[in-house]
């Protein structure tokens, strides 16, 4: 677990390349032997909401790398357009799983530690951590706060080897409480450790703050409880 504490982050824009595609993502760093947390964006695309939450870890104590999902420059406004991006993805599971590998490679040619690492991703991106879990990535742990939680027909969670933490709004009008019962039953059903914790009255993207759908109490109280899934679950 991290030493330094309240720390100043040194932060910098990453390019990287995939099947000559150019990638952006977000380097956050605390300190050279820091855990690492590899933060998975939105369906927006990587913004600076994404790079204001990995500077917030970095001054407390976490390496973060902000892996890029759409490619360099893309970051959808119009809800057409982010559907568009996401869908195609979530299409072809191969491809994410692609790209969250070479974000992690990003990661560590930027001086990440893969051996200390848990995921996390937002809406779009926590479907982009589960898809990481269920292909067997090598980490510490998955945390998803309000994302896709839906399993794609012939995938489960038998190669996972590290524990799930999801954050869900009961109010989600996104992501049903169905899908919520469902991965519960699947996760259990292959012992993986994991804790679901849902919030009354959140909706969908309870955490982004400044829109209308920021909870502070349920932002608040995820916020906290994933600092002591961290602590816990690194070194």
């Amino acid at each position: 677990m991290p030493t330094d504490k309240d720390t100043k982050p040194n932060t910098a824009n990453v390019v990287y390349e995939v099947d000559g595609i150019l990638y952006e993502g977000f380097w956050s760093k605390a300190a050279d032997t820091a855990p690492l947390v590899l933060l998975a964006h939105a369906w927006g695309g990587l913004t600076e909401y994404e790079k204001t939450r990995a500077t917030m870890l970095s001054e407390l104590g976490y390496n973060v790398f902000a892996v890029d999902l759409f490619g360099q420059g893309v970051h959808p406004t119009e809800v057409e357009d982010k559907i568009q991006h996401m869908n195609t993805l979530l299409g072809n599971r191969d491809k994410l799983r692609l790209l969250m590998d070479a974000g992690k490679r990003a990661a560590q040619e930027s001086g990440g530690d893969l051996s200390n690492m848990i995921l996390m991703g937002y809406c779009f991106g926590g479907a982009a951590v589960l898809e990481s879990a269920r292909a067997g990535m090598d980490a510490r742990g998955f945390v998803s706060f309000h994302g896709a939680l839906a399993t794609p027909e012939g995938q489960d969670y038998a190669l996972t080897q590290a524990p799930i933490l999801i954050f869900h709004g009961i109010e989600d009008d996104v992501v049903p409480m169905s899908d919520v019962d469902d991965l519960a039953v699947q996760l259990e059903s292959h012992h993986v450790p994991h804790e679901i914790i849902t919030y009354g009255g959140a909706p969908h993207a309870f955490t982004v703050f400044g829109t209308q759908n920021y909870h502070e109490q349920a932002d608040q109280q995820s916020w906290h409880t994933f600092m002591d899934f961290l602590a816990e679950n690194t070194k």
